[in-house]
């Protein structure tokens, strides 16, 4: 027997369950590009890929208990990617704040793909996405005319679906770019829990794990965002990792708007012909309880899971949480 090589391939395996790698890729807009940064988990030539797609305010990093249990079950033989969508975490900020729509963040997904297409071939394609990041599952997943390396083949939509409460809408335009300053990471972490308490029950060890990577120390961020460091590993004051005109087109929304975009995105998701998994925070303000039962009776009749004593949205944390997901990719 080679022990040498056993050696060798668990070390390569221990290296692709510690952390992601942070990579980049180049995206057009009417600006002359932006840069957005992506987490790659796993093994980098695998041909099954899972996209991992975050919420308004969040990043990438949100998903790593997820990407975790992912590689455990697959052996590390899958490819997890997690984008800071652009405004977000370590990606670029936009000098137009209308450029921070769902048009354009699908468009940047279609550039990732293509670029990690081009690298090692992706044969299966998976999709997760929280809140917006669903939303841009929605919209990439109802085109088919759409240049996939390989069509989406199975679909979780996180506490999000075409119809979106108003009040919700309204409560999170309310709180969107206004986080502030924080003299240490204890400070922040209370902030944001106070806005994120229907993420449900989180012991301080998550929501601490959780609350890193939505800072960056002030000292690092230039007016533009561009000089970033990974997380927060410096000492503070600490600010919020967005760009705070994120929530601009959110709060321009007209009513007639909203009607116009919910019926489009219904007519998305009635295309959608991957197997689709939905769940929702069973207190969530944003999923309501008739929209997700409806996205079980059209379009491709999703399954339906609901997380008592959670509101919007799950973190994916707890194991009964990521659990099914990763059995719905997995199994």
């Amino acid at each position: 027997m080679n022990y040498d090589a056993i050696d060798i391939i668990g070390t390569r395996r221990k290296a692709r369950m510690t952390g992601p790698t942070l990579r980049f890729v180049t995206c057009a807009d009417t600006n002359g590009g932006h840069r957005m940064g992506y987490w790659q988990w796993g093994a980098a030539d695998a041909p099954h890929v899972v996209l991992c797609v975050h919420g308004l305010t969040r990043q990438g990093r949100d998903f790593d208990v997820l990407a975790r249990a992912l590689l455990e079950r697959a052996k590390g033989q899958i490819r997890i990617v997690c984008p800071d969508v652009v405004g977000r975490g370590q990606s670029d900020w936009l000098p137009d704040p209308q450029g921070y729509q769902l048009p354009a963040y699908a468009a940047d997904m279609l550039t990732l793909l293509a670029q990690l297409h081009a690298e090692h071939a992706i044969v299966t394609l998976d999709y997760v996405g929280t809140s917006m990041g669903g939303l841009v599952g929605v919209a990439i997943a109802g085109s088919p005319k759409l240049p996939l390396p390989a069509p989406i083949r199975r679909l979780v939509l996180n506490d999000v679906g075409p119809s979106i409460s108003q009040a919700a809408v309204e409560r999170i335009g309310a709180y969107v770019g206004k986080g502030g300053r924080h003299d240490s990471l204890e400070a922040a972490t209370d902030a944001m829990w106070a806005l994120s308490s229907s993420f449900g029950p989180h012991t301080r060890e998550q929501w601490l794990e959780l609350s890193r990577n939505m800072l960056v120390p002030a000292a690092q961020r230039s007016e533009d965002g561009s000089a970033k460091v990974e997380s927060a590993q410096a000492g503070g004051p600490f600010v919020l990792h967005y760009d705070p005109a994120i929530g601009e087109p959110i709060r321009a929304i007209t009513p007639e708007a909203a009607a116009q975009g919910e019926a489009m995105m219904w007519a998305l998701y009635d295309a959608i012909t991957a197997r689709t998994l939905v769940l929702r925070g069973a207190q969530s303000d944003l999923l309501t309880h008739e929209t997700a039962q409806a996205m079980t009776q059209r379009g491709p009749c999703a399954r339906l899971v609901e997380f008592e004593g959670v509101g919007h949205a799950p973190t994916l944390i707890a194991s009964a949480q990521h659990g099914v997901v990763v059995d719905f990719l997995l199994d």
